[in-house]
């Protein structure tokens, strides 16, 4: 199944699943911030491959989506949607992205390439929670 197969499956599966209480998104933001996060991926890809940067050695991965996570972070009014890739060697690379609203739409601001410490960090300080 191809990422964009996937992505929508996701939707589906997650769009039935219920709101409990505390922090909550309606069901088509969530849909909405999934989508943001694929057309950034679709936008930033050659040939179907996320190319990423890696800043320790300067070399150009290739990243081949895989699955969107359901998890999604609130961080004050931006969110944090997270994609699993895959490098060419087969390593499992986590990709956090960075999402805003825009009028009535959102859009990606930033990424966080296998960091899933920065990530940590933030709901450990509580600048970021998850939504249930």
């Amino acid at each position: 199944m191809n990422f964009r197969a996937a992505l929508l499956t996701f939707v589906l599966l997650f769009s039935t699943t219920p709101l409990t209480a505390g922090t909550t998104l309606g069901l088509s933001d969530k849909a909405q911030l999934q989508a943001a996060m694929q057309a950034h991926i679709e936008r930033a890809s050659v040939a179907g491959r996320f190319l990423h940067i890696y800043s320790e050695d300067g070399v150009v991965r290739p990243l081949r989506p895989q699955v969107a996570h359901p998890k999604i972070l609130r961080m004050e009014e931006y969110f944090v949607v997270c994609a699993e890739f895959e490098a060419p060697d087969g390593a499992n690379v986590n990709i956090d992205f960075f999402v805003a609203r825009r009028d009535k739409q959102f859009f990606v601001f930033d990424q966080q390439v296998d960091n899933r410490a920065f990530v940590r960090q933030l709901m450990k300080s509580g600048k970021a929670e998850l939504l249930r």
